[in-house]
């Protein structure tokens, strides 16, 4: 029985600004159906940025 895993999904978020992909997170579909937006510290540019969900 795989329970509640199911609607957990790895997702991978991207820098708003300088376009690269710097952390893997997992997200319940169920929770948030649309794109999610976290603000994350961005090592290439070495300040606080917005990160957005890509596919």
């Amino acid at each position: 029985m795989l329970g509640g895993k199911i609607m957990r999904v790895n997702i991978t978020l991207e820098c708003t600004e300088c376009k690269e992909r710097n952390y893997i997170s997992k997200k319940n579909k169920r929770n948030n159906p649309d794109r999610v937006e976290f603000k994350k510290y961005c090592p290439r540019e070495r300040v606080v940025t917005l990160h957005r969900e890509t596919k």
